[in-house]
């Protein structure tokens, strides 16, 4: 068991999405980027522009959804990551993407999240009682489903590994490679 999803939506934010997506090829996972349907999507760039009180967006790149998550059976991935943008506000009451969120819980698999990606397993009912970092304006959307905001760099409850925004990459990133790393090797002794 090789394979990560990535969730996405159109405006995912792009440096949130392709640092995972590369970091997770360095490590010889195969990431699989899921979305509302299989197509190319707009990715967005944000950021809190000196002098500015809100978040800037921009275009970003695109990325190319290999699979929708009508199709997706979550029991073929080791671990799932929410990548952040405005995507998670739009994505997250699809049926099949909460299902697949769940999964991920139930089961203890590796879970990332950063940004809005947390919108998205607040949504599904996953977040209560856990400790989660997340930008600090998302810190009202785990609160109201019963998690605990943290405003640190990384974050580790269990399975679930969070960073606030793309600032966070680098101290987040490597905790929940490592927690793959370490699921990929009990299946493989399975």
């Amino acid at each position: 068991m090789n394979k990560v999803l990535i969730i996405v939506g159109d405006a995912s934010e792009t440096v949130d999405t392709l640092y995972p997506y590369y970091r997770l090829i360095e490590d010889d996972f195969l990431p699989v980027v899921a979305a509302p349907e299989k197509r190319r999507y707009n990715m967005v760039m944000h950021e809190v522009k000196p002098g500015w009180t809100i978040t800037k967006e921009w275009e970003g790149y695109t990325i190319e959804a290999a699979i929708a998550f009508k199709d997706v059976n979550p029991a073929e991935y080791i671990g799932i990551f929410f990548s952040g943008g405005r995507a998670p506000e739009y994505i997250r009451d699809d049926k099949d993407l909460i299902q697949i969120t769940r999964h991920f819980f139930e089961t203890n698999k590796p879970v990332a999240s950063v940004c809005h990606g947390v919108e998205i397993p607040a949504r599904a009912g996953c977040v209560k009682g856990r400790r989660m970092a997340t930008v600090p304006k998302c810190q009202f959307d785990l609160e109201v489903c019963g998690g605990i905001f943290v405003n640190e760099p990384c974050v580790v409850d269990g399975n679930l590994v969070s960073g606030r925004t793309y600032h966070d990459h680098g101290h987040y990133m490597g905790k929940w490679i490592a927690l793959l790393k370490e699921a990929r090797a009990a299946t493989e002794k399975a």
